[in-house]
This record gives C-alpha cells, sequence and structure tokens, in this order.
C-alpha cells in the first residue's frame, strides 16, 4: 500500500461515511424501533473499519483566519464557534433532513491539513498509522487517512468484553492511549532515566532534554508566547489548585468576588469554596438555559469591580456545552479580572490558543488528551507566574538558600518543586504529536458530524431524555431513560461491551439544574466510529424492549 494515500490531517473513507449516514437517514422512520438499520445492527465487525482513502482533499493554506474557530467546511457557525450542534437542527426525524449527506461531504473535504506537524522535531519515534514506515516522519503530509489503522494504533481497543469488541465510549473521564506514547514511556525508562538539570552525566542530559521538549510541545500545541508560560503539574485539578493556593492566597482580599459558572466541575468550584471561606470571598455563578449554554447577559450583570477573578470550563464535561470563551475573558478584562480557563475537557476535541483567547491561566489534564495519567499543565501568563509566589517549596524551585532566605527561580521553574513527573510529561509530548499529526481541525469537524450521527439515532429511542442540547457542544451525549436507573444501563451497556459513565460526573450542580442527580454519558473521540454509534443504539433499543 502505498503510503503516500496516508494522512493525519485526513479522514475515515468519506463515501463510506456518508453511505452509513444516507443508509440510516433514509431508512429511519420516526418513533420506530425496527428500522432495518437496527436490525442489522452488529457489535461484530465495524463496517467503518476498512481502507479506504479521501483523494481529492486539499492542501491548507498555512495559517487559519480565526486561529482559535476555523469555519472550514461549510459548517454552521456559532457564537463558541464549534459549529452548529444537533440540537440547532430541526427537531423532526432525520430523514426529515436530505441536506445532511452533503452538508458531511463538503465538511470533510474542507478539513485543512496541520501546518504545525511539519514542523514537528521527530527523533526516530515508531508510528504506527504509517504502513511499513519505521523512521523518522518528515517530507510532505499524505493525503489521506485509513482509520482502521488509526484504530490500530490503540492496544486497547482491541480488547474485548464480556465476550464482545471493547467500544471505549468514556473519552470524558479518560481516553486511551496510541501505541507511540507507550513506548515512548517504555523507552524513556529504558534509555533515558535520570533526574533533571544540573547534573552532568549523559543520561541526566537525555532525560532533561526529554522533558525540555515536551514542554515546547505544549507550548507549540497551546500557543503560547513562551516555554516559561508553561508548568506542568499533575493534572488540571492541581492546576486549579496551585493558582488557588499561590496567586488567589496573595492577592485576593476579603469582599472580592469570583464568578463561577453552572457548568463546573467540582475541581472548579471547590478550591474556590475553600479559598472564599479561608479569605471572607463572595462567589457568583453564571446560570444556563434551559438548553445548558451560559447567559452572557446574567453574566455580565455580575461583572463589578469586585470581580478579581472569572474561571469557568471551555467545555463542559457534563453537557459539552462549549462556552463563548473568548467573549467571557473580554468582558471580564473589562472588569478588570483574571481569567482561569477550564481546558480539560476541550484540548483533544478542538484547537486551544492561549494568546488568541487572551486568558490568564489555562489548565488541562494529560490523560485527557490521549496521554498518560498523573501529569498535566498549567499555562499563565509569563509576569503573572513570576510576580505569584509558589505554592510549594523543596528542590528544583530555588536559585539559592541559606537558614535566613530563599530565593526563588523565575517561572515554570519556581512552581515545579521537587522531582516530576518525568517520564509522564514526556509521554504527553508524544501524545501531542500523535494528535497534532493527525490534526486538531480534522479532529474537531469529523467529531461534530459523529456527534450529529449520534444523538439522531439516540434521539429515537424511546423514553430517552438528552440533558444538555446547547447550539455549541461537542462530544458529550448524556441522558437518562424513562424506567431505568443510570447504574441499570450502564451495567447493561456493560454487558454489551459497551463502557460509558454512569454517575454524577463530579458535576453535580449543573446536573440538579436540569433535575436529575445522574446521567448516562457517552462520549466520543476520533477513534470512533458510526458502528460504535450504531451498536450503542442498539443496545439501548433491546434495553427498552425489555421493559415493554
Amino acid at each position: 500500500m502505498n503510503t503516500n494515500n496516508f494522512s493525519m490531517d485526513g479522514l475515515p473513507d468519506v463515501a463510506l461515511l456518508e453511505k452509513l449516514a444516507n443508509q440510516f437517514f433514509s431508512s429511519l422512520q420516526p418513533g420506530s424501533e425496527a428500522s432495518p438499520l437496527y436490525e442489522a445492527v452488529s457489535p461484530a465487525p465495524d463496517p467503518l473499519l476498512h481502507q479506504g482513502s479521501v483523494s481529492d482533499v486539499t492542501q491548507a493554506p498555512t495559517s487559519l483566519p480565526d486561529p482559535h474557530f476555523a469555519n472550514n467546511g461549510g459548517v454552521p457557525s456559532s457564537v463558541a464557534g464549534s459549529g452548529i450542534s444537533p440540537s440547532a437542527l430541526s427537531r423532526q426525524p432525520a430523514s426529515a433532513d436530505p441536506s445532511f449527506e452533503q452538508e458531511l461531504q463538503r465538511a470533510l473535504k474542507g478539513i485543512p491539513h496541520s501546518s504545525y506537524s511539519a514542523q514537528l522535531p521527530f527523533q526516530g519515534l515508531s508510528y504506527y498509522f504509517l504502513p511499513e514506515q519505521q523512521s523518522a516522519i518528515t517530507g510532505a503530509i499524505p493525503q489521506s487517512l485509513d482509520i482502521n489503522r488509526v484504530r490500530a494504533d490503540f492496544p486497547i481497543l482491541q480488547e474485548h468484553v464480556n465476550g464482545r469488541r471493547l467500544i471505549w465510549l468514556d473519552n470524558a473521564a479518560t481516553t486511551q492511549k496510541p501505541r507511540s506514547v507507550i513506548e515512548r514511556i517504555s523507552q524513556f525508562y529504558e534509555h533515558e532515566n535520570s533526574n533533571i538539570h544540573r547534573a552532568a552525566h549523559e543520561l541526566a542530559a537525555r532525560a532533561t532534554d526529554a522533558y525540555e521538549a515536551a514542554r515546547e510541545k505544549v507550548r507549540r500545541f497551546l500557543n503560547a508566547a513562551s516555554t516559561n508560560e508553561i508548568v506542568f503539574v499533575r493534572g488540571a485539578t492541581e492546576a486549579i489548585n496551585l493558582v488557588a493556593k499561590s496567586w488567589g492566597e496573595q492577592f485576593l482580599q476579603p469582599g472580592d468576588e469570583i464568578i463561577l459558572s453552572h457548568l463546573e466541575h467540582h475541581a472548579n468550584i471547590v478550591p474556590w469554596q475553600q479559598l472564599a471561606q479561608q479569605k471572607g470571598l463572595q462567589i457568583k455563578v453564571i446560570p444556563v438555559d434551559e438548553d445548558g449554554q451560559l447567559i452572557l447577559s446574567a453574566y455580565q450583570q455580575l461583572l463589578s469591580n469586585k470581580t478579581k477573578l472569572v474561571s469557568f470550563t471551555q467545555v463542559s464535561n457534563a453537557l459539552g456545552t462549549v462556552t463563548p470563551v473568548r467573549q467571557i475573558v473580554e468582558l471580564a478584562h473589562q472588569a478588570g479580572a483574571k481569567v482561569l480557563v477550564d481546558g480539560a475537557q476541550a484540548v483533544s476535541h478542538m484547537r486551544a490558543d492561549v494568546q488568541w483567547l487572551d486568558c490568564d491561566w489555562y489548565v488541562f489534564s494529560g490523560h485527557k488528551v490521549f496521554g498518560p495519567t498523573g501529569i498535566g499543565v498549567l499555562y499563565g501568563k509569563e509576569a503573572l507566574l513570576n510576580e505569584t509566589q509558589p505554592w510549594q517549596g523543596g528542590g528544583n524551585m530555588i536559585k539559592d538558600v541559606t537558614f535566613e532566605h530563599t530565593q526563588y527561580q523565575l517561572a515554570p521553574g519556581r512552581f515545579e518543586a521537587g522531582t516530576g513527573n518525568i517520564a509522564d510529561a514526556v509521554g504527553l509530548g508524544a501524545a501531542i504529536d500523535y494528535v497534532d499529526h493527525i490534526g486538531i481541525d480534522a479532529i474537531q469537524q469529523y467529531e461534530h458530524y459523529l456527534l450529529v450521527y449520534a444523538t439522531q439515532l439516540l434521539k429515537e429511542v424511546p423514553g430517552l431524555r438528552l440533558i444538555g442540547t446547547a447550539p455549541d457542544k461537542t462530544s458529550v451525549l448524556s441522558f437518562v431513560l424513562k424506567d431505568f436507573t443510570t447504574e441499570q444501563v450502564g451495567a447493561a451497556l456493560n454487558q454489551e461491551g459497551i463502557a460509558v459513565r454512569a454517575g454524577h460526573h463530579c458535576a453535580q450542580p449543573i446536573l440538579r439544574r436540569f433535575g436529575v442527580e445522574s446521567t448516562v454519558r457517552p462520549s466520543l473521540a476520533f477513534y470512533n466510529s458510526c458502528a460504535d454509534i450504531d451498536a450503542l443504539a442498539e443496545s439501548l433499543l433491546r434495553l427498552r424492549r425489555s421493559r415493554i
């Protein structure tokens, strides 16, 4: 097979994806549980997993007109820029929308190639999505993508659960790891393992180079201005706590106000509550509407000269709502407040450009973007980091110590006390390499249409209520099913080899806003296919029929 027919910025076989979508939309009868599609569905061989190519994907310009959210391929624009969501489509059955197939074709063909990936400094790592390619990736980006090879890059997707092929739809909790990440970590421990900085021996130099190279990859991934703005932490939770315990304790005063949103994960609520109780601060909350999108007019009314911090999520882990980050940041800055953006649920689905967003801090976890657990990133504007006192003391973060006085390093060193998670930082760098070779814009567009496909199928399941239908949404399909607890649904899906989350998702306030204590939450990644969604829908229909 010609390796020039593959591209990590292309998409799965367009013709087959169109055929599947068209088959579904033309055959589905409203309210019917026995349409031809459902009869044909099986968790067995995945019809998307075959060799195919997209020969007419064109080379993208070197820069996007909008560096954060590009409206490519004819996807309708929206306030947050993620493309119009399934809830904004006609509420009629999917078969009533004949333009879906044509829109899908235009969008898939219009996805740009990554200009960044060609610039990455590879050092002999193997990438298994390229057949018979075991050396450094160089030269022009290939022209198509075979999703079968992409899925083969993830060893765990070959796993079987209860006799069925694993269908991993728990990506909002954690993503699976490509073989290149697994092997990069192994390579580190086999050939580079050492503590970093200062030592004179060869392994220390190798480990330091690998660690700092990973920091540079994160910088480029976020489009930060400098590697001095990239701090390695355990994850988004630790990053938020770092800001609260350092900047918050140093600069916030009694009577100051913090604004959060109703969409927040507990990790972006509890640290601020603790700080508020400690320092006499007030927390205000941006409400959401019935679709689960933030009410910006209410947010504007919350802002005042007492507002010192706005901290909110870019994508809701419970609903999938995409928030209008840049607008929120601009309004906060006009009020004189600093802004922290929780990007944990966003970075694997859409482009994150911290300079364009102009946020003061941005946080994410490596395990949510196909990297290892126990590693994450705090981005902070360099001047802001350097004026903030560190929250932990110890080795590595000091410039000079006497028993009377300590002088701290500048950022990022001042926030990386002790021996960090060196190997997993290197693994995170490998995960970013992998994502960038596929192309984040390609991922965003593909997942958008997969979400459309999944939403239309789930809406046909009797008694199923989707929780979260914001016009801007990505990759999350929270629902409740009449007559079943979420635990019962999750257990039934597990028997079919389908992994979903069932619970409150550490986001109890937003679920209670919609009158529920828990939901079933399938969540998507680029290695999922229409066949995965078909298996989910068929399993839910069988469960539904069991109570009729």
